[in-house]
């Protein structure tokens, strides 16, 4: 799709500026001029054409259609529709305070705060452009497994007492559709594209910026000793190392890329993202004002617990491959 893009700095890089391919810079400096340009345009159209298809469709609308629903019915909806959220995991609470709010059943409404940083479009657009469709479209099914699967137990917990800010006496009234025609709903779309590229873009040039340091200056030893290779501990080890740390997909997807071309396998590099940006210290900071720590420890435990099991089957399933 981007060959023609690649050939231009390929022309760039080492004919016009005059570097060797397989020298240090030459090889960081290629990798970050193709993968910056590729992962904005992928970002710019993808997230337009979801914010498009999103106004059509409210968050009341959606709290109230997901109220009083079949608890597997609502699991599923909630995590789909964290697909067209582009949140982080800080960015997704207050989202998921509303469906609290709206008495959205509690283990529906934590489906959806881990598929909205988990599986967003921003981090389906990056992973399509730096992996291709068929493992984009594994890590989005596992993706939303998990995200089912860790709500599906919350709720099976009866953990509502759980809930520090508890919701109104009665559910909110429900609110007709606006009436917003099409040229406002392409004119609104842009400004919201446009704004978020403001806030990520930033992030796509620091993931970039360090994805082509190591993939220039890094030995490729050094990754390989570290990640443990297909050692049975890699993926539990690259899970927990990744709760502690904040980012967003667009900054640590091309970093993905690097560590898997430096002999990190992909399912461990992909629990390593998925831990990243799903659980984070400041997202069990302000759960902490809605949430218990009962329930946080449950909630990350749980999410933990399947983000390495989906680790594991990847380096399974590719192995076969």
């Amino acid at each position: 799709m981007f060959e023609w893009w690649q050939r231009l700095v390929d022309r760039f890089v080492y004919a016009n500026l005059g570097l060797d391919p397989h020298s240090a810079a030459g090889s960081a400096l290629d990798f970050f001029l193709f993968d910056t340009v590729k992962i904005l345009i992928l970002l710019t159209v993808i997230i337009y054409l979801v914010t498009f298809l999103r106004s059509f469709f409210p968050t009341e609308k959606v709290r109230d259609w997901l109220e009083g629903k079949h608890p597997l019915v609502g699991h599923v909806a909630a995590a789909l529709f964290g697909i067209i959220t582009p949140f982080c995991s800080c960015s997704a609470i207050p989202l998921f305070l509303g469906f609290l709010q709206a008495r959205i059943p509690l283990g529906v409404t934590f489906s959806y705060l881990v598929s909205a940083p988990l599986n967003n479009e921003i981090a389906i657009a990056m992973l399509f452009s730096l992996f291709g469709w068929k493992i984009t479209a594994l890590y989005i099914g596992l993706g939303l497994i998990v995200a089912i699967v860790s709500g599906w137990i919350v709720g099976r917990l009866d953990l509502e007492e759980e809930v520090l800010i508890k919701p109104p006496a009665t559910p909110p009234p429900e609110i007709d559709l606006p009436k917003i025609p099409l040229r406002e709903r392409l004119k609104e779309a842009w400004g919201y594209t446009y704004d978020l590229l403001k806030k990520v873009g930033l992030y796509v040039l620091l993931g970039v910026g360090v994805g082509a340091f190591i993939h220039g200056y890094v030995p490729s030893e050094l990754i390989v000793r570290y990640a443990g290779g297909d050692a049975w501990y890699a993926v539990p080890l690259a899970t927990l190392l990744g709760v502690p740390m904040y980012s967003n997909a667009a900054g640590v997807m091309p970093l993905i890329q690097v560590l898997t071309e430096k002999g990190m396998l992909l399912g461990t590099a992909l629990s390593f993202m998925m831990a990243i940006t799903a659980l984070s210290l400041p997202e069990a900071m302000i759960l902490k004002k809605i949430l218990s720590t009962k329930l946080i420890a449950i909630f990350f435990g749980t999410v933990t617990a399947g983000i390495i099991a989906v680790g594991y089957l990847f380096n399974a399933v590719l192995s076969q491959t």
